[in-house]
């Protein structure tokens, strides 16, 4: 499956529920569903994982579809052609140091 094949299931599934809760209650789903993805990043539990990053894949594609999004078509024009600051595989950027506090 395709991630325009994986966005147009989840449209078939869920796109009128969604747009019914509309952006910002989809978004905050979303938000929660990443909050889940950390916690079982922290936890370290593949099956957690496996389960959370759908979760939150499918989240996104119904954000995207409510916005017109083409996931698939958007991800490619965007990293075609490798990081789209220095345009290599592997990305040589110079990352800033995060301060962690």
């Amino acid at each position: 499956m395709t991630i325009h094949e994986f966005q147009s299931l989840i449209e078939r599934v869920y796109l009128a529920k969604d747009s019914k809760r509309g952006l910002d209650g989809t978004f905050r789903w979303f938000a929660e569903e990443v909050g889940e993805l950390a916690r079982g990043i922290r936890h370290k539990d593949r099956d957690e994982l496996a389960g959370e990053f759908a979760d939150v894949f499918a989240w996104l594609a119904s954000l995207a579809s409510q916005c017109g999004i083409d996931l698939e078509q958007s991800a490619l024009e965007k990293y075609e052609r490798g990081c789209p600051k220095c345009l290599r595989e592997p990305c040589v950027c110079q990352e800033a140091q995060a301060k962690v506090i």
